[in-house]
């Protein structure tokens, strides 16, 4: 994982350790000023890794892109080779052997993963935020110019756009034929895959910034008005919401029948949309807005003070903390 500090982890989540010496990614020099020497800064990580072809691939403030060996830490390429691209906020995903990511400069960009070449640019009308999706054939982007766009996986050539009245900064969920996507103009949309046309689109009071998802014929929306709202996927009528107290921007997660989702104060819940059920799992006290992540039971959540927690999905219960920090 990246951290606001600008090094990247790799933890064993059975022994808690870490598997190779964190590795500190440094940007432009900074001035002392009055003749003093200068100081590097650290790399702030604000996307998630992607991992895939025993490479974990990074992206950077400083407008970076780092692919590096799994097992030792060890860079394999960087890209762009010399400078640097505008800011890269949103991480980057990894199919069909090339790696696709967004940057400040509107530009989404698919590299050859293996060697870090660039293959193709698609340029929006303004800057990028959001993690492509790519189903089959496609790569979806959202842009600030407020559209979704549908690109030619291979080639980079515009399919279709779909223009929505707000920026778009949210990752696009792709289900089936359906591509949900949140906009900044409170909007929740569910789009044709094939043609962008509008299935429906579902309002809420206030942006929807994280990855939807579909769990048991409902999607599941957090927005930053505090409520995650479960949706059935085909009409877009809501069926029922959940208040979790403070905006919500971390991305949920399913494990087993349930849905998890953690409030920007820091509690997370367990949700069941079907039964309306909410139950608190845990309050960990500490603001969250990276994605959720899960696996074989267990709950992985990185808060802003650079902690990580191991949370038992079934009980709340913390299996075990790391502090990320130096």
């Amino acid at each position: 994982m990246g951290t606001m500090g600008g090094k990247l982890t790799a933890i064993n989540v059975s022994t808690h350790q870490r598997l190779w010496q964190d590795v500190k990614f440094e940007g432009k020099k900074a001035s002392g000023g009055f003749g003093c020497s200068q100081t590097t800064l650290p790399v702030v990580i604000y996307g998630t890794p992607a991992v895939a072809n025993r490479l974990v691939y990074v992206t950077g403030y400083n407008g970076k892109v780092y692919a590096l060996n799994t097992a030792t830490g060890a860079l394999r390429w960087v890209y762009p080779r010399e400078g640097e691209l505008e800011p890269i906020v949103g991480g980057i995903t990894i199919a069909q052997n090339k790696a696709y990511f967004g940057s400040a400069n509107g530009i989404l960009y698919a590299l050859d993963a293996e060697t870090g070449d660039r293959l193709w640019e698609f340029r929006t009308g303004a800057k990028i935020w959001s993690q492509p999706a790519v189903s089959e054939d496609t790569v979806y982007i959202g842009s600030f110019d407020k559209k979704l766009y549908a690109l030619n996986a291979a080639t980079g050539q515009s399919k279709w756009s779909f223009e929505t009245k707000g920026a778009i900064a949210a990752t696009p969920l792709v289900d089936g034929d359906t591509v949900y996507i949140g906009s900044f103009d409170r909007n929740l949309y569910a789009l044709n895959a094939g043609d962008g046309s509008l299935k429906w689109k579902f309002s809420a009071n206030n942006f929807f910034w994280a990855k939807p998802l579909v769990n048991d014929g409902l999607v599941y929306a957090a927005s930053l008005d505090g409520n995650v709202y479960a949706l059935d996927a085909d009409t877009g009528e809501k069926v029922t919401e959940f208040s979790l107290g403070s905006p919500v921007s971390s991305s949920p997660v399913v494990v087993g029948n349930k849905v998890i989702a953690a409030s920007e104060a820091g509690t997370l819940y367990s949700l069941d949309g079907r039964s309306n059920q909410k139950t608190q799992l845990t309050k960990l006290a500490e603001t969250v807005y990276a994605p959720l992540a899960a696996s074989d039971g267990v709950i992985y959540v990185h808060t802003v003070k650079d902690m990580f927690y191991a949370i038992e999905a079934r009980s709340g219960a913390t299996l075990w903390s790391l502090t990320l920090k130096e």
